[in-house]
């Protein structure tokens, strides 16, 4: 799956580009609209929290940094024990996972107030007033697709897109 991401000016725009990937047989739950937090998105699919924050790749790193960090430290101990205590490989591992729990844990926190750096370049045209359609799919109907949506808005040019986007339901 690929991720594509249009523009579209305003409301009737956006629920038509909506509705023509609708009609395209892109399911609801492939399509995510971001807007400015004063605009109300009644019919049209809103972006969630794992499209419009930093929350998936602050979890990433998170789990990366955390998991290394109980691994020096489980390595540490088993090289350096503490007095009297005898520690194996299974505190290593208890530690590295630990570690990445707790990595992930601190991370996720953060990364839900941070906005996407992906969509980054947006954010002005977003405060603007304009509508972010990101549409999930597949590579092989990316063309069909951008030409679907510029046939019926031509306003609503293709903005990009991503080479594989993990869909979450």
């Amino acid at each position: 799956m690929r991720r594509l991401y249009f523009l579209a000016p305003d409301i009737p725009t956006a629920k038509a580009v909506v509705d023509d990937l609708l009609l395209a047989r892109i399911t609801w739950r492939h399509l995510h609209v971001l807007a400015n937090h004063t605009v109300q998105l009644d019919q049209l699919p809103g972006a969630s929290l794992l499209q419009s924050s930093d929350v998936v790749h602050a979890l990433e790193r998170g789990v990366a940094l955390g998991g290394a960090a109980g691994a020096i430290v489980g390595l540490a101990a088993l090289v350096f024990p503490p007095a009297g205590l005898i520690i194996g490989g299974g505190a290593v591992v208890t530690l590295t996972l630990a570690g990445a729990s707790f990595g992930a844990w601190t991370a996720a926190m953060i990364g839900v107030d941070e906005p996407n750096a992906r969509l980054q370049r947006f954010r002005e045209a977003i405060q603007d007033g304009q509508f972010l359609i990101m549409a999930d799919v597949p590579a092989a109907r990316e063309e069909e697709i951008a030409q679907t949506v510029a046939k019926h808005v031509p306003r609503a040019d293709p903005e990009g897109a991503e080479p594989t986007t993990p869909i979450f339901p």
